[in-house]
């Protein structure tokens, strides 16, 4: 196939759009977010996620679409099978539950932290007491912390399950 010809083929979007996709998961999951907590103090790294976030899970959330748009057995049939859209639907959905609810709650709960930082005069991980209101705080924010956490991980395995669907078809 030229390569003209191979801009406008749905599969070689769908090759690239699931590469970006899953490409995108491992490296932030696994490697960015990892490397960044270990080598930024907290307050760097907190606007550090808090810029990346809400890029990251729009891509997340558009790029299964995209997949599912572009997937090379164009009957709908087939393209709405259990095996092909549910791992993509998975994605997708949890992505956009990060994106339109958990990651905006989150970002609350980190606002309303450093108000209550600046009133008590201390930082939230500083070692010591710990008001009842800053406590709550710390509180929910692990909750939701953890809820996003799970939902990125979801999608990626919904994604990894797409791509070893995909490969099932495949000929070599």
């Amino acid at each position: 196939m030229p390569i003209l010809s191979a801009l406008t083929s749905a599969a070689s979007w769908h090759i690239i759009s699931y590469g970006t996709l899953l490409g995108s998961q491992f490296f932030q999951t696994f490697v960015g977010g990892i490397v960044a907590f270990r080598a930024l103090p907290r307050p760097q790294f907190s606007q550090l996620q808090q810029k990346i976030f809400p890029i990251y899970f729009s891509m997340q959330t558009a790029l299964p679409l995209i997949v599912l748009l572009t997937h090379p057995t164009a009957p709908y049939s087939e393209l709405l099978s259990m095996e092909t859209a549910a791992p993509m639907l998975a994605t997708f959905l949890t992505s956009a539950a990060n994106l339109g609810i958990v990651g905006p709650a989150t970002t609350s709960v980190m606002r309303e932290r450093k108000r209550q930082e600046t009133i008590e005069g201390k930082k939230y991980y500083d070692e010591g007491e710990k008001s009842e209101a800053m406590m709550e705080l710390n509180r929910r924010f692990s909750k939701l912390h953890g809820a996003s956490s799970v939902l990125n991980l979801v999608g990626f395995v919904g994604t990894v399950v797409y791509g070893f669907a995909l490969g099932g078809h495949l000929k070599m």
